[in-house]
């Protein structure tokens, strides 16, 4: 890259509104925080209609509005869910995780509002502790592992005299070759909740709490697993330059870039992203059951009711439609996981927006599987084939972004 390109921020021609996506994320959070209290209240006054109810002589003092199905399933606890069976759980558990989209632009104030860390390679979980046991779910809701832990309530010693309402949930990676769980982030601590905290006071609060429990300690009796927390650095040029080339105890898949101010959310999110390339991860292109990267790139779209194919995104994004002759000679039905291979059409842009895409229908997915490909991790694996975003485009960025900061400092001194 020539020297005069080092401060100038890569921009590639638009395929997607990833940034303004990322604008709106932050406006709404102060919207959430205003639902989250308005079903606290809800919560409180059902509780004691509840209470009321049980007595049939006392009459409700409050007049519980009802709750949208949608709300509803946002309200359920996570401990609670570990009893849903097959497609149920698949369905709720893949929902909660605040699951990263995949860089297709670079951020704007990268270096100034985004971490950057080194993300594990390995299988991807809620790990929750309650109740005197530990229990480990990934993100189709089946139980990976139930065990003893150091985390609060999680296991039954002693010293674990916890109440029943005090339990954790952490966000993890499990590392198959250490045993190790990577605390990614975390959502409740001793049964207080961190959905509306920021990702700075949440990795503050991870660092500071976790170690104090015993946690990092080597396994036990009483200790089963080890957990690890993941270096974070700013994303300016050490940090990244630290996350992408440093050594680390585990093996890398790719590098994890979260938004200082974001919340946890559920689901999808612009304020969390994933970037790979070569030399940080062993899997940058999709590969197939075998294990080879296929021809074609394959795409996964859900069968919505109307025939059209979509993403996992909310809202989603649509890829094209089946013909409804084809839906029923092949026994298809709205909610149906389908694997397409994208042929050399490929995928045509108009304003940003895709307008068409040249698909070729394989078949069905494995009945384990969850929910559709995003947007985002269709586009990226697009133009990993094509035009790749590079590390050099990163740090162009950065660069970018330290030259606007200084001299908008300089202005003020000025």
């Amino acid at each position: 890259m020539a020297p005069h390109d080092l401060r100038r921020p890569f921009k590639r021609a638009a395929i997607s509104d990833q940034q303004r996506r990322r604008e709106l994320s932050l406006q709404r959070q102060s919207q959430h925080r205003r639902d989250a209290q308005h079903q606290a209240r809800c919560l409180a006054n059902s509780i004691l209609s509840l209470q009321n109810d049980a007595v049939a002589d006392i009459e409700p003092e409050f007049e519980i509005e009802p709750q949208p199905e949608e709300q509803h399933a946002r309200d359920f606890d996570v401990r609670q869910a570990a009893r849903l069976r097959g497609p149920e759980a698949r369905l709720w558990f893949a929902k909660q995780l605040m699951l990263p989209e995949w860089m297709i632009d670079v951020p704007d104030r990268l270096s100034v509002d985004w971490y950057v860390c080194a993300r594990p390679a390995g299988k991807r979980c809620f790990v929750v502790s309650s109740n005197g046991t530990t229990v480990s779910r990934l993100r189709n809701g089946s139980q990976l592992h139930r065990f003893p832990s150091a985390l609060p309530n999680g296991a039954k010693t002693n010293n674990s005299s916890r109440s029943g309402q005090s339990y954790c949930i952490l966000d993890c990676i499990f590392h198959e070759p250490d045993q190790t769980y990577y605390v990614i982030d975390m959502v409740c601590w001793a049964g207080m909740s961190l959905y509306e905290c920021t990702a700075e006071f949440r990795l503050f609060w991870l660092n500071s709490k976790l170690a104090e429990t015993g946690a990092c300690n080597d396994p036990s009796p009483y200790h089963r697993y080890s957990f690890k927390t993941v270096v974070v650095y700013n994303c300016d040029q050490e940090g990244l330059r630290a996350a992408y080339t440093g050594p680390v105890p585990y093996v890398k898949d790719g590098l994890l870039f979260s938004n200082k101010h974001a919340h946890y959310q559920s689901g999808n999110t612009p304020l969390i992203l994933v970037w790979k390339d070569e030399n940080c991860s062993q899997y940058v292109l999709d590969t197939d059951s075998k294990g080879q990267v296929p021809d074609q790139q394959q795409v996964v779209l859900e069968l919505l009711d109307d025939g059209r194919l979509a993403t996992s995104d909310d809202p989603t994004v649509i890829f094209g439609c089946l013909d409804r002759d084809f839906i029923q000679k092949t026994g298809l039905v709205a909610s149906n996981l389908l694997r397409f291979a994208i042929n050399e059409g490929g995928l045509c842009f108009a304003d940003g927006k895709l307008e068409r895409a040249d698909l070729h229908y394989l078949g069905k997915t494995n009945r384990a599987r969850a929910f559709a490909d995003s947007y985002s991790k269709i586009m990226f694996q697009y133009t990993a084939r094509h035009s790749p975003l590079r590390i050099e485009h990163l740090f162009a960025s950065v660069n970018s972004t330290n030259v606007e900061e200084n001299s908008s400092d300089a202005d003020m001194a000025g």
